[in-house]
């Protein structure tokens, strides 16, 4: 599975590993992602999501069944 985010589509990004001398190198910046199961009392099941810490922020501000509407309405699950 690939380091992206389920809910907000969070994923890698490429900058530079600058040393002292200013010489530049290409590293990534992985999204700190971790993988949790959230239960959705709708559907009376568990479901594990692979989620950016900031999405989980929100979940826990919103709770998950707001997140999974909003992230449905932009594309992010089908």
């Amino acid at each position: 599975m690939s380091r992206v985010c389920e809910l907000t589509g969070k994923k890698a990004m490429v900058g530079n590993n600058v040393s002292h001398a200013m010489n530049k190198t290409k590293r990534k910046f992985n999204a700190n992602l971790v993988k949790k199961r959230f239960y959705l009392p709708e559907e009376d099941r568990w479901i594990t999501l692979k989620v950016s810490t900031s999405a989980l922020k929100d979940i826990n501000k919103k709770g998950i069944t707001a997140v999974l509407k909003e992230a449905k309405a932009k594309g992010f699950i089908k």
